[in-house]
């Protein structure tokens, strides 16, 4: 029985990140006996050493504590989640998406993978492979910059287009745009996780590399937080104001006020920061990350 995946009708108001790769797919034409998919559509069982490799796979840096915990849960589980594969004109099959699925049951001893085959072109399988990496979390800031930059630069795409494809709002992306600006020293820094994204907008603030070099080293060395950062650039750039701040004494913190937010900092593993005038005032939770935020947000919902 041949499999015909159906073609999928775009709607403007669903958002990309729910629509997954099918979206991107074009229909089956006419499939030859090996693209023939087992009855059911089910994904069939391909040997891990006929795949070869993604040539356009946006990741460059896989974090190999996580691999082995995917290896470990392959090793329990299985694969949850087919791949998706292309096949080549000399009888092998080329990966397009799942990669870390790939390699993770390579290191899990297993000899096979379940894969759905589709029939794409070479530039149809690198805009599937941009897209999904795009649509997963895992992608480090630069690596997200360099990929919308090639679906602007390789498929001509908008800010806006790319935005309805990856299920993320026009200033995200024109924000990791922005990224690429940023000297290479600096972008490994992104990539290497010593700075963050909020970093690394900040520091677009700089006109000039050297002065962005300059500050990111030593923002990364005294590892500052993002309100920090800014606060610290903005000193830089107007000196002025910092002066008139520093001329004006902060008033002293009640102790019983230093206590609670020394407390909440524990509980939190968050900065915390309590503005009290005569019984009234404000929290400031400070968060670096978005996992920080979603673990926050757990930890007040009691989720």
């Amino acid at each position: 029985m041949m499999i015909a995946v159906p073609e999928t009708k775009f709607d403007p108001k669903r958002r990309a990140l729910g629509k997954g790769l099918d979206s991107l797919l074009p229909p089956v034409q006419t499939p030859t006996p090996s693209l023939v998919e087992p009855e059911g559509g089910k994904p069939r069982e391909i040997p891990l050493d006929q795949i070869d490799p993604n040539p356009f796979q946006t990741r460059s840096q896989v974090n190999e504590e996580q691999l082995a915990e995917l290896a470990a849960s392959i090793t329990a589980n299985g694969v949850v989640q087919a791949v998706l594969v292309r096949p080549l004109a000399n009888g092998r099959f080329q990966l397009i998406a799942g990669e870390r699925r790939w390699r993770a049951s390579s290191l899990a001893g297993k000899t096979t993978i379940p894969a759905n085959l589709r029939q794409v072109s070479d530039e149809q399988a690198m805009e599937i492979t941009i897209v999904e990496n795009l649509q997963r979390a895992d992608l480090n800031p630069m690596e997200q910059a360099r990929a919308f930059e090639r679906l602007s630069r390789d498929f001509h795409m908008t800010q806006e287009q790319m935005a309805q494809r990856t299920g993320k709002d026009r200033a995200s992306v024109a924000n990791f745009l922005r990224l690429l600006r940023l000297p290479a020293a600096v972008q490994a820094k992104v990539e290497a996780g010593q700075l963050s994204f909020g970093h690394a907008r900040a520091l677009l603030a700089f006109e000039h590399a050297e002065e962005i070099e300059k500050a990111a080293k030593r923002i990364a060395g005294l590892s500052l937080s993002v309100r920090q950062t800014e606060t610290y650039i903005q000193n830089l750039l107007h000196p002025e104001r910092s002066n008139k701040k520093l001329s004006k004494p902060e008033p002293p913190i009640d102790p019983n006020v230093r206590e609670v937010q020394e407390r909440l900092q524990r509980a939190l593993g968050l900065r915390v920061q309590i503005e009290d005038h005569n019984g009234r005032g404000k929290v400031i939770i400070e968060y670096a990350k978005l996992e920080d935020f979603d673990t926050l947000l757990e930890q007040l919902a009691g989720e």
